[in-house]
């Protein structure tokens, strides 16, 4: 390896610290909310079901949209993306539950709480990126906040609530 190169890989460890590190913590919560969700998806019942049941696999499918995107991102930058489910669970901030039968209410507000959650830690990471300059970054998780705002406008919505978005 020449001097450059040796330089560089130096430099790629130490470039956008805690960009890499936000971006972690939303791997490991994108993973547990994924989990979460699934269990949604399982243990609904009652009235609404064969509407909801399937819209939480849209949810999971989004979900998993932007852990790819994040973690390859965070890949890009030279970090090392979370990948075994001890590491999800140690790092996730959502709460890991037990599953059970729930109506469909209830469901959803489980759903309304872990979405809330992301948007918060989606705001985080725009500030830590643009306080780092990753415009890159940034985009994604403009994207990715429009996206679960829009969600949790029509989860609260069906449930007779505004929205609570901050």
């Amino acid at each position: 390896m020449n001097h450059t190169a040796a330089v560089t890989t130096l430099n790629t460890s130490l470039v956008l610290p805690k960009t890499k590190e936000i971006l972690n913590q939303v791997v490991a919560d994108l993973y547990v909310a994924h989990v979460a969700i699934h269990q949604v998806h399982w243990y609904m019942r009652g009235a609404g079901f064969l509407t909801w049941h399937p819209k939480m696999d849209e949810y999971m499918d989004s979900l998993d949209g932007y852990l790819d995107e994040i973690s390859e991102r965070l890949i890009t930058l030279g970090g090392a993306p979370y990948s075994s489910l001890t590491e999800f669970l140690q790092h996730s901030e959502i709460e890991e539950k037990k599953g059970q039968f729930s109506d469909v209410p209830s469901s959803l507000e489980r759903v309304l709480e872990i979405f809330r959650y992301l948007t918060g830690l989606f705001q985080k990471a725009l500030d830590v990126t643009d306080e780092e300059g990753d415009d890159v970054t940034n985009d994604i998780f403009v994207g990715a906040k429009a996206e679960l705002e829009k969600a949790i406008w029509m989860l609260a919505a069906e449930l007779g609530q505004a929205p609570g978005l901050q």
